[in-house]
């Protein structure tokens, strides 16, 4: 039977959803009863706020914790942390208003960027956000594509985000966490803001958003050089970054730019992935590469970095139930794919 000691270390890296603070630095495990003969533990833990979706997660994590640890029943009560509790926390990410944007930050910046438009870098951040999440990851997606925002379209999003508070809940599908600009407009109208109004906008995705605890954030960049891109740039305390284009030359000596842009704003490039390299057909297998061959293992060459994967031209399998118009399947052969890629990152990110 385990002793409240145990108790305490066990449940002690546990985080506070709202502080992101281990319960061990909050002192939020304040009382421990353990009754040996019915292999029982009840426990007191203290936290930002109560009564949220974020508790009951935190509740999960708690019972599935201390049953792995051979406890057969457990007993959970929830209290509110004392204000000046909180405030001591919050000096790090809430005091300098920063959010992600705070140097102290340990999340990992992955910005999917190409030289110009209709080459799949969406469809890349997508699918690259998925299969990080499905290797275990705690994954965030900005849809930072502001003109031509269609993440949660692809994602077969249909709710909106909520406000608790002051803060922004971003929609989860698919174990990742998704703000989009698309979810602030009506019926599919066009953005005509201007630059300044759009960095405040991607300035409050970052900093109004509660993201909480996420190894990595994904941000699908418009295409091109322009505004909107080069603002990410300069917010971005640290960033790595992914080239996407098409095999055909000339995509590919545009991407290049996109390149240039994030060396020259030193950020590190970790791959280029070419989309649409071959078409495969079911019946033969035999590959035809409708857009030329070798312009993203050039355009690799040229960044000094390496070719992520080659994507074919390939259609997900659409499940009605599960509608997402371009999510792969794990299995899909290009799911696999991306998979790879997954991999890859994470290895060139750590």
């Amino acid at each position: 039977m385990a002793t409240e000691q145990q108790v305490v270390e066990l449940l002690g890296d546990l985080k506070d959803p709202f502080l992101h603070k281990a319960l061990k630095e909050t002192n939020g495990i304040t009382e421990i009863k353990i009754k040996p003969e019915k292999n029982h533990v009840s426990v007191k833990i203290l936290i930002a706020k109560t009564g949220t979706p974020e508790q009951l997660q935190l509740q999960m994590k708690v019972v599935d914790t201390l049953k792995k640890s051979g406890v057969e029943s457990v007993g959970i009560r929830f209290g509110q942390l004392s204000d000046e509790e909180i405030a001591k926390h919050r000096v790090g990410e809430q005091e300098d208003g920063l959010g992600l944007l705070s140097p102290n930050c340990k999340t990992k910046f992955i910005a999917i960027a190409s030289g110009k438009g209709g080459v799949g870098k969406s469809t890349v951040s997508v699918n690259l956000a998925t299969s990080l999440a499905r290797l275990g990851k705690k994954v965030g997606l900005i849809d930072a594509d502001i003109y031509g925002f269609s993440v949660p379209d692809m994602m077969g999003i249909t709710q909106r985000p909520v406000v608790r508070g002051e803060r922004i809940i971003p929609v989860e599908r698919f174990g990742v966490k998704v703000i989009s600009m698309g979810f602030f407009v009506e019926d599919n109208a066009p953005i005509i803001w201007r630059g300044p109004m759009l960095g405040k906008m991607l300035n409050s995705f970052f900093k109004e958003v509660e993201w909480g605890d996420l190894d990595y954030l994904l941000l699908d960049l418009p295409p091109g050089t322009g505004d909107v891109a080069l603002d990410l740039h300069q917010m971005l305390p640290s960033s790595k970054e992914i080239i996407v284009t098409t095999p055909h030359p000339t995509a590919a000596f545009v991407a290049a730019r996109a390149g240039v842009m994030a060396l020259n704003t030193e950020h590190e490039i970790i791959g280029v992935i070419e989309n649409m390299s071959y078409f495969e057909s079911k019946l033969t297998k035999e590959r035809e590469y409708i857009f030329g061959q070798g312009g993203g293992q050039k355009l690799a060459e040229e960044l000094k970095t390496e070719l992520l994967g080659q994507l074919p031209l390939r259609q997900p399998d659409w499940n009605e139930e599960e509608f997402a118009p371009s999510i792969y399947e794990a299995d899909h052969p290009t799911g696999q794919i991306f998979n790879d890629i997954a991999k890859k990152v994470i290895a060139a990110a750590e």
